[in-house]
């Protein structure tokens, strides 16, 4: 792997921050990983824009802020906007695909869709969007391994939410591993 840059996005209130500590807490401490995190919000503290930066490395890092991310997750329209541009070539874009409307074609991008929130509702709440969505990201860009993140929730997410949480993840991670098998298939996402 060396080195790998991730940026998790979407508005305030969706987990953001949270998804990467956990992201970066299973790197760290169990799949034996180096990572950094940075983060950045607006003012407000619900629904303003919000980003979380992870570099993550099999050798300490010595920058901690990304350059170039390779992956995005963008869980809302304006970090989608926002973000997208700064994906290199073979980048992967994971977007909510209910809450993101594509701005054009995508060719030179993994382009990867969750219907995280409604997934999240189905489950009771739409607070777990961010575990839908961490499971899905866990599913398609093996950055981690699911047995890594699921380690990482307790102190991370409360203690009364934990199985649902972990509910949450599965079912984000069992979507991605049926998107990857119908990529690999050749069926359109």
């Amino acid at each position: 792997m060396s080195t790998q840059e991730i940026r998790f996005s979407g508005f305030g209130g969706q987990g953001i921050i949270r998804c990467a500590l956990i992201t970066g807490k299973a790197l760290a401490l169990y799949d034996d990983k180096f990572a950094t995190m940075t983060q950045a919000f607006g003012p407000e503290a619900r629904g303003s824009a919000c980003a979380a930066q992870l570099v993550v490395s099999d050798e300490r890092v010595l920058y901690p802020y990304i350059t170039q991310p390779g992956v995005l997750v963008a869980l809302s329209q304006e970090a989608y906007d926002k973000y997208y541009g700064e994906l290199p070539k073979g980048g992967i874009l994971i977007v909510e695909e209910d809450l993101v409307k594509l701005r054009g074609e995508h060719p030179d991008l993994r382009l990867m869709r969750v219907p995280a929130t409604r997934f999240a509702e189905e489950l009771g709440n739409r607070l777990f969007t961010n575990l839908v969505a961490l499971g899905f990201f866990t599913a398609v860009t093996n950055v981690v391994t699911a047995e890594a993140m699921k380690k990482a929730l307790p102190g991370l997410v409360p203690e009364r939410f934990l199985k649902i949480n972990v509910k949450a993840f599965d079912k984000g991670y069992e979507y991605g591993v049926q998107m990857i098998s119908k990529n690999t298939r050749g069926d359109v996402s």
